[in-house]
């Protein structure tokens, strides 16, 4: 009787071999899958270093032995920019400024800048004085926004081609930080400096509503009766462009 029952016994083993999994085994699993889950998340959330363009590892160095040196010995950071700073790409040069203003280090910005306007292949660009701007100026370096700015004063000549809308997005961030005398040197400029980027109609618009915006009126009485030369009686910009749109 036990023998048959031993066989019949390990003949049903043999035809269902599977067998409950442990208690250590159920709890594992999930787990395991959980942690896999979470990394998932995590990856899927972190935001890049830069927009655009992947810091390179000497770029990535760099901002950190930038970042070291001036939060912890100043006497330092001149080395570092002769030591990894000056040895980089343009590309990279780049790069580090971009990434140094998208963690609002903004004096140290500011000095890459400055290295970075030595460099033979440097061109002034609008957009870039734009985006430095606004990060000094969201920081509360107003200071270093008029510093700026009296940089690429000394940077736009009959020499160089700007672009209207580019001037624009310059005015808009002016007027936004409310800083009413920059925004009419920049306008000034527009009208008699910068070749090939007089104000056009967006201009205007822009300043008359931004001005007003702003409390400064008086500013805006002068950007008016400049339109007026443009375009005559009609100072009406938005209603003309639906005008000519339909």
């Amino acid at each position: 009787m036990t023998t048959k029952t031993q066989s019949i016994s390990s003949f049903h083993f043999l035809k269902n071999p599977w067998t409950p999994p442990t208690t250590t085994q159920t709890i594992l699993r999930p787990m395991n899958r959980t942690i896999r889950a979470a990394a998932s998340v995590r990856s899927l959330n972190r935001k890049p270093l830069q927009k655009g363009r992947n810091l390179s590892i000497e770029a990535i160095q760099t901002i950190q032995a930038l970042k070291l040196a001036h939060n912890n010995d100043k006497s330092l950071l001149d080395q570092v920019f002769r030591s990894k700073f000056s040895r980089l790409l343009k590309f990279d040069m780049t790069a580090v400024l971009r990434e140094l203003l998208r963690q609002n280090h903004c004096l140290l910005a500011l000095k890459v800048f400055e290295d970075i306007r030595v460099e033979h292949w440097y061109k002034p660009k609008v957009l870039l004085y734009n985006e430095m701007i606004q990060v000094m100026a969201s920081n509360g370096f107003i200071e270093e926004v008029q510093l700026l700015f009296r940089y690429l004063e000394s940077e736009i000549t009959g020499d160089l081609q700007f672009k209207t809308d580019e001037f624009n997005q310059l005015l808009a961030t002016l007027i936004s930080f409310k800083l009413g005398g920059l925004v009419m040197e920049c306008y000034e400029w527009m009208k008699s400096v910068v070749v090939g980027c007089e104000p056009d109609r967006s201009t205007f618009k822009l300043l008359v509503n931004g001005l007003e915006s702003i409390g400064e009126f008086e500013l805006s009485v002068v950007v008016r009766q400049d339109a007026y030369k443009f375009y005559g009686e009609s100072l009406d910009f938005e209603a003309e462009e639906e005008g000519i749109a339909s």
